[in-house]
């Protein structure tokens, strides 16, 4: 298994590339609703400023919260817990922590066995 710090390091370093990226579109979206007076509710070309807004928003939030679930690996890490299930305290198998880098459990408990 690749070392899991440097795994999640690199994981941090992309959704941080990617809530920045969406966070200069969120405000491109806004100043160009600023610079408007267009009624884009009722645009006929597609979708409202309102719903990119609210889609790049949802996406941002999505973002922080990955960011959330990396840095609390990255502790579980430090702490020397990273492989070890939350809920039974078993092993995590190598196979699952490669695929989902953030998880918390083994597969037995997140299928709910």
């Amino acid at each position: 298994m690749d070392d899991p710090r440097a795994q999640l390091d690199r994981e941090r370093q992309k959704t941080i590339d990617r809530l920045a990226s969406l966070t200069e579109d969120f405000d491109k979206v806004v100043a160009a609703s600023r610079d408007s007076n267009a009624d884009d509710e009722h645009d006929p070309e597609g979708s409202t400023i309102a719903f990119e807004r609210s889609q790049l928003g949802a996406l941002a939030e999505q973002a922080r919260k990955a960011l959330a679930e990396i840095d609390a690996a990255l502790a579980r890490v430090a702490a020397g817990t990273y492989t070890t299930c939350e809920r039974c305290g078993r092993p995590i198998s190598a196979e699952r922590l490669q695929a989902r880098p953030m998880v918390r459990t083994c597969i037995d408990c997140a299928s709910g066995g």
